[in-house]
C-alpha cells in the first residue's frame, strides 16, 4: 500500500511539473505574441505620423522653389529639342510642353529649315554652369532668367538619308553662352526666350 501511495504521489508531482512547464511555455508564447502585437501597433501608430508630417516644399522659399523648377524645365526643354531636330517629321517631340512664345516659334522654324534641307541633328546637348540671374515670383507671370553654357560639340548635323555628317563652318561656336527666360504658365514652366550671346564659354 505504501508503494502505491508513493507511486501516486510521484505521478501527481510529475503531472504538476508537466502542467507547470506547459503553463510557462504558454505564458512565454503569450508574452511573445503580445510583444509582437505591440510592435505592430507601434509601427501602425508611427506610419500615419510619418505620412502626415509636413513636406519640406511646404515651407520652402518660393523663389528657391521657382529657381529649381525653372532650371528643371529648361533641361527638359533641351531634351525635347534633341527629339525635334532628330526627327524629320518633327512629330516625336512635344516641345510645346516646355516652350512657348518666341522660343517655341524659333525652334520649330529652325528645325523645319534643317529638315527641309534634308538634314537632321543627332546626339546630345550638354548644359553646364547653369546660373539663375533673376527670379521674380511676385509678378503676374512668375519668371526666372537663366544663364547657361551650352555645349553642342556632340550634337551633329547629318544627312537625313545617308546619316553622313554635313559640312559646317569650322569656326562655329560649339560651346557658347545662352541666356534664357522661363515663365510659369497655368500648365507649368515654359521657356519663352532662348538667346545665344555669341560668346564662347
Amino acid at each position: 500500500m505504501t508503494g502505491q501511495v508513493a507511486r501516486a504521489a510521484h505521478s501527481a508531482v510529475r503531472d504538476r511539473n508537466v502542467s507547470a512547464a506547459t503553463l510557462a511555455l504558454c505564458a512565454a508564447l503569450a508574452l511573445s505574441a503580445c510583444s509582437s502585437s505591440e510592435g505592430n501597433d507601434e509601427a501602425a501608430d508611427k506610419s500615419p505620423t510619418v505620412a502626415q508630417s509636413p513636406t519640406p516644399t511646404a515651407s520652402a522659399d518660393p523663389r528657391e522653389t521657382a529657381k529649381k523648377e525653372a532650371t528643371a524645365a529648361y533641361g527638359a526643354y533641351w531634351q525635347e529639342m534633341e527629339k525635334l531636330y532628330a526627327d524629320p517629321t518633327g512629330k516625336s517631340a512635344q516641345l510645346d510642353q516646355y516652350a512657348a512664345s518666341a522660343a517655341l516659334k524659333n525652334a520649330q522654324a529652325d528645325a523645319k529649315r534643317a529638315h527641309d534641307g534634308g538634314n537632321i541633328i543627332i546626339g546630345n546637348v550638354t548644359i553646364a554652369n547653369s546660373t539663375v540671374t533673376k527670379a521674380d515670383t511676385t509678378g503676374r507671370i512668375p519668371n526666372v532668367t537663366l544663364s547657361n553654357c551650352l555645349d553642342i560639340s556632340k550634337w551633329e548635323t547629318v544627312d537625313a538619308t545617308t546619316k553622313k555628317p554635313t559640312d559646317l563652318p569650322d569656326n562655329r561656336l560649339l560651346k557658347y553662352l545662352i541666356v534664357s527666360t522661363v515663365e510659369k504658365y497655368p500648365e507649368g514652366w515654359r521657356v519663352t526666350r532662348d538667346e545665344p550671346q555669341g560668346k564662347s564659354c
